[in-house]
């Protein structure tokens, strides 16, 4: 009777410690979230989005026209695109469809402009919200494609922010379509911790692998990787000599970036180590856009890692920064 029912004890415990695993798991996929975070990527990529479109201006139709006054690399960056899939969306694709109802190239390229530009400000002020997100990242990812050969890091981050975008529970409190609709949209504050958790995790992923293959050469660590980052056009925006005297600076800076982005999933993670980790990133990505002029990938990412781990940083300094705001008249009166 005895070794009966010692038998059946492992049994017993089994199916407990399954459930309480289930149930880590479902806390950690999804966690109670405002959409706080949801509010600092809408206005991040919506200002992300806008910015985008306006460096471009004046190079849109010399980047991305065919034989019709450009540079025809539209042509064979669309060409190597399909031989690796027919189904990557390209503007080669709307430059078709608006064929037939007697639109130009031109044309077509004009309204895509204004659409990507006005979809960043839609964005921006949080107004249809998730057709502008869907539009913003229809039209951005045939521009990078179609674009491919002169794409680079930020093209590959304004999608995947779009798509985390237009997949989240929108609309946030902080946009128009909140005001405009009222608290009967009220989300299940899960679904948005899942989105949020999810985002994390890739985070976490990009900047971990990135960190161990910088780690794994001997470029990073020499500094000779940084030094040609620096002196190639067209990021050569600091001046020679002022990177000669930086002969000492070069190696520490790519060692502690090596570190940084490989011990990032580990400092990010902990509560305790969570802010100085997501301000030393934030700094990085802010000296790549000043040092090398890449101010749009460095807006990108501050955005991505304000929205996965820094909106209640971003919100608490916000609601300092108006107390202080509504103090200083009384005080000065």
């Amino acid at each position: 009777m005895i070794s009966a029912v010692g038998k059946t004890r492992p049994n017993q415990k089994l199916p407990k410690m399954m459930d309480s695993r289930k149930r880590k798991l479902t806390q950690f996929l999804f966690p109670m979230e405002l959409d706080n975070w949801l509010a600092v990527l809408r206005i991040g990529l919506g200002l992300q989005v806008l910015l985008y479109a306006l460096s471009l201006r004046s190079d849109w139709n010399y980047l991305f026209a065919g034989t019709d006054g450009g540079m025809n690399g539209r042509a064979l960056s669309e060409a190597l695109l399909s031989s690796q899939s027919p189904l990557v969306p390209r503007l080669g694709w709307l430059v078709t469809l608006a064929s037939a109802a007697g639109l130009s190239e031109r044309e077509v390229l004009f309204l895509s402009w204004w659409l990507l530009l006005c979809a960043g400000a839609g964005l921006l002020a949080g107004f249809l919200s998730r057709s502008l997100a869907i539009t913003a990242w229809f039209i951005h990812l045939c521009v990078a494609k179609s674009g491919g050969l002169v794409a680079y890091g930020v093209d590959n981050f304004m999608t995947i922010g779009l798509f985390y975008l237009m997949w989240s529970p929108l609309p946030d409190r902080w946009s128009l379509d909140w005001r405009r609709r009222g608290k009967a949209q009220v989300k299940d504050p899960r679904l948005s911790g899942f989105f949020r958790r999810v985002l994390q995790i890739h985070l976490c992923i990009i900047y971990f692998t990135s960190g161990i293959a910088k780690c794994l050469g001997s470029g990073w660590w020499n500094g000779s990787n940084l030094w040609r980052a620096l002196t190639r056009p067209p990021f050569d925006v600091l001046p020679p000599e002022v990177l000669v005297h930086g002969e000492f600076f070069f190696p520490l800076a790519g060692a502690l970036i090596c570190l940084l982005e490989a011990s990032y999933p580990f400092l990010v993670w902990s509560r305790r180590t969570r802010l100085p980790a997501l301000l030393a990133i934030c700094l990085m990505h802010l000296m790549i856009g000043l040092g090398m002029g890449m101010y749009l990938f460095a807006l990108v990412m501050i955005v991505l890692n304000l929205a996965a781990f820094g909106a209640e940083f971003s919100f608490r300094f916000e609601r300092k920064v108006f107390a202080w705001l509504k103090k200083s008249p009384a005080s000065t009166g």
